[in-house]
This record gives C-alpha cells, sequence and structure tokens, in this order.
C-alpha cells in the first residue's frame, strides 16, 4: 500500500452508540483501540455513533463482512470501522485499522504504532469467553496482533465486573439487554450481577492478572509505556480496556485498579489522556 499525506476530509469511525453524553460514556474497548490510534496519529475524523441494534444493519450497508463468528458459526456484527474517503478504503477491525493506518499515513502525529518490542505475554484462561474474540490472523506485526488477542483474553475473562455498569442509551437498553442474555444463554439481565464473595473473588483474578500483564511493564521504568517513554498500539491495546473499566466499574473499585501494582495502570491510563479526544 503506498503511503498516502494527511487527508483533507475526514475519516468516519464508526463507534458504538451508549447513554448521552457520549463523550463520557463510550466505553467499548475496540473502538477505543481505534479513537486511540487514530488520535495518536493526529488524524482528523469525526465519529459516526451506532446504536447496538443497529451495527449488523449499519456493517451491512457498508458491504464490510463482520469479522469474528460465535461459537456456533453465526456471525458477530461489531464496530469499530473507519471509511477512509482520501484512499476509498473501509477497514472492519480495530487492529487491521491501525495497520492501515501505520502504512497508509507511516510519519502522521506521534509516528510508528508498531515499534519493535518483544511483547512476551500469554493469557490462558478455561472459560469460551461471551464476545468472540479476533483471532491472531497472519500479521507483518506478529509481536503485536498475538498481544491483542492474549491481553483481550484477560480483560473479557474479568468482564462480568463490567457487565452490569454499562451505560446502555435507555433508547435501546432493553433490546441490548436481551441479545446478551441471548448470546450468554442466561435467564435474564439479573443473572450478569456479581455481588459479594464471588465479586471479591472475580477481583482478586483480575487483580493477579493484571500483575503478570505489569511485569511487561517493569522491563522499562523510565515512563509509564512498555517502551519507557515512547507509546505503542501495545500501549492503546491495554489503555483501550482500561478506559472500558474505568467508565463501567464503581468508582472505588476503579480507584483500587488504578492502585494496584504501585500504580502502574493508573499512570498508564493517564499517560494516554493525550489520545482520548472524542470527535
Amino acid at each position: 500500500m503506498s503511503t498516502t499525506s494527511i487527508p483533507s476530509s475526514s475519516i468516519v469511525f464508526y463507534d458504538i452508540a451508549m447513554r448521552p453524553p457520549m463523550e463520557k460514556n463510550c466505553c467499548a474497548p475496540n473502538p477505543w483501540k481505534t479513537r486511540l490510534a487514530l488520535n495518536f496519529k493526529g488524524l482528523p475524523y469525526s465519529t459516526s455513533w451506532v446504536a447496538l441494534p443497529d451495527i449488523a444493519k449499519v456493517r451491512s450497508s457498508l458491504k464490510v463482512p463482520p469479522c469474528r463468528k460465535f461459537a456456533d458459526g453465526t456471525d458477530f456484527f461489531t464496530l469499530p470501522i473507519i471509511e477512509d474517503s482520501a484512499t476509498d478504503s473501509l477497514v472492519g477491525d480495530s487492529f487491521d485499522i491501525a495497520v492501515y493506518l501505520q502504512k497508509t499515513y507511516p510519519n502522521s502525529g506521534a509516528g510508528d504504532l508498531f515499534p519493535p518490542q518483544t511483547l512476551d505475554y500469554i493469557f490462558t484462561h478455561d472459560h469460551a469467553p461471551l464476545v468472540p474474540l479476533s483471532e491472531c490472523r497472519e500479521s507483518e506485526f506478529p509481536e503485536y496482533a498475538k498481544f491483542n488477542l492474549n491481553v483481550d483474553a484477560a480483560f473479557t475473562a474479568h468482564a462480568q465486573l463490567a457487565t452490569h455498569g454499562f451505560p446502555f442509551d435507555p433508547a435501546t437498553a432493553e433490546i441490548t439487554k436481551a441479545e446478551f442474555v441471548r448470546r450468554a444463554g442466561v435467564t435474564c439481565w439479573e443473572d450478569f450481577a456479581l455481588v459479594g464473595e464471588k465479586r471479591e473473588k472475580m477481583k482478586d483474578s483480575f487483580r493477579n492478572m493484571l500483575g503478570g500483564l505489569a511485569k511487561l511493564f517493569l522491563k522499562d521504568t523510565s515512563g509509564p509505556f512498555l517502551l519507557g517513554t515512547r507509546a505503542s498500539y501495545a500501549d492503546l491495546i491495554v489503555g483501550a480496556w482500561l478506559r472500558m473499566m474505568r467508565v463501567t466499574l464503581p468508582e472505588s473499585e476503579w480507584d483500587e485498579v488504578r492502585n494496584w501494582h504501585g500504580g502502574l495502570f493508573g499512570r498508564l491510563h493517564d499517560a494516554l489522556e493525550v489520545y482520548t479526544e472524542v470527535k
């Protein structure tokens, strides 16, 4: 793919609509990866907010095939998508979008999203995730692709901590909750509630998981990022999940998470604020 100068016309970024105000409540992790990457690259774009029940229709109308499937083989329609009129391109997976931005606008903004580094983090878990994960497809950035898959698996395994805190748009909340219930094979929305001893046990597991991830960040302590003072897409992957947790967890629990492991993940979250503008 040939490189392109920064487009004068905006990229359209399709994100999942939550309860207004969107700037405060947008919290889907994969779209956050794309927002962070677009802001990292300093590219002009606008956000098109899509209600959860309309995602399949919007994705189909743009002729962007689903990139993930449920365990039963049915398609999982989700976001983000970007539409770049400068190259007449539509890209519909957060990792593919990051690769596209790097190849198309290599020198824009803060520079290289994929500087060489070893990202030796593996997460293993016994339970099948409720939401299908992106596959670790062939990529010219295999370390990052593998890291993306493992971080997604690690946070998804603990997503029940956040489920009841999702700020759904009241206009579509009931149909959205019904879809979550259907996917999970549970009887009602309240089945997702995690309280008391079960919640404390899940929090312990989440803290331990982050402890394993923290070991990578401790290899270079010159700054808050994996490469010290230099942010990369790997930091954005973790940062996107932290954005979700910040919005969905009770405030007291988010404060706990921020301060675990010497405050490492609080510092990472704060250091990425420069890339969090919602446009």
